[in-house]
């Protein structure tokens, strides 16, 4: 019986990824873990968005003893690679950037040329920020500059009340000593009828008398 000797292992790359990634403060870390069982030196990780992996986000190269990572337009994204998984962070995303998202790993050098299959991908969901934490900030200005100005109408009123009752006393005090003081004699009434003042001296008819 002759036993035929088993195939050589192909020269391919496996991809994994977390099939479901939650951003709730705007930043993600995409983990894309990979096993290669060839000789390649000299790599390329890139990032795909859509089904059809249509938008590249970014990109990062590296080989024994160089590594590069570039993000393209309208994205905020930088590889790392770290033994068998690339990482790919990405901060500042937007609701409308909810996609299902891709990795690639390509063997650039030496020939021959190779990458993986398409795996299932990840589905990175960014949540909106909630309206109620936006609005947060202002109502509590609103409900402090309330407090504020309840607090300088209640110190406004008790000042005016005490100015109004310490007019009302001081124009009491002065009625009363300008009684007090208005002591000036008055005439009787039976000199009104005199033709002369009645502070003016008497005559002398004396000096008359001859």
């Amino acid at each position: 019986v002759l036993f035929s000797t088993p195939p050589p292992p192909e020269n391919k790359i496996l991809v994994a990824q977390h099939p479901l990634l939650i951003v709730t403060n705007e930043t993600a870390r995409l983990v894309c873990n990979y096993t290669y069982n060839g000789t390649g030196k000299e790599f390329r990780a890139s990032l795909h968005k859509g089904t059809a992996s249509a938008v590249e986000v970014c990109f990062m190269s590296w080989n024994m003893t160089k590594v590069s990572s570039n993000s393209n337009k309208g994205f905020n994204c930088k590889g790392i690679h770290d033994k068998d998984k690339v990482i790919f962070n990405l901060w500042n995303m937007t609701a409308n950037q909810t996609d299902i998202y891709f990795c690639k790993i390509e063997v650039m050098y030496p020939p021959p040329y190779v990458y993986n299959e398409k795996s299932n991908g990840t589905v990175i969901h960014v949540k909106e920020t909630p309206i109620q934490i936006q609005e947060a900030q202002p109502a509590n200005s609103y409900w402090i500059m309330v407090a504020v100005t309840g607090v300088l109408a209640f110190y406004s009123t008790l000042i005016t009340a005490a100015f109004i009752n310490y007019w009302q006393k001081s124009k009491q005090r002065m009625f009363h000593q300008s009684d007090y003081m208005n002591m000036t004699p008055r005439h009787p009434p039976y000199q009104k009828n005199k033709g002369y003042p009645s502070y003016a001296p008497t005559r002398d008819y004396t000096a008359y008398r001859s």
